[in-house]
């Protein structure tokens, strides 16, 4: 059985997000970016009192996006079925209005065919 990876947007956001950390990683690693922050706190103490504040803010930032994404997304979701429903009643409309057009044309051109004889 054949089974072929479907790409979709999704999947590319994931592996951007996957290579953005590893070139973080690496760069963080090869210019030491802690031990410019160490220097920095041992030069500014004071600075150091926000470190906490800063990882709680960041921590709490992160769930927020988390939270407002899925809930987009639920929305998303809902709208999107909303869309597939009311999409198949107007194909189903425009069916029904082709099918009465046939019907009336075929009449009329059998009364047309009634007329001429």
């Amino acid at each position: 059985m054949n089974k072929t990876i479907r790409t979709t947007t999704a999947h590319k956001d994931l592996v951007i997000i996957a290579a953005i950390f590893i070139l973080v990683f690496i760069l963080s690693y090869f210019f030491n970016v802690f031990v410019f922050l160490l220097d920095l706190f041992r030069k500014y103490p004071r600075l150091i009192t926000y470190v906490d504040e800063i990882i709680t803010g960041l921590l709490t930032l992160s769930i927020g996006f988390a939270v407002f994404s899925w809930r987009r997304w639920k929305e998303l979701k809902k709208e999107t079925a909303e869309r597939i429903k009311i999409q198949d009643e107007l194909i189903k409309l425009a069916n029904t209005k082709a099918e009465t057009e046939r019907i009336i044309s075929k009449q009329l051109h059998s009364e047309i065919e009634q007329r001429k004889k």
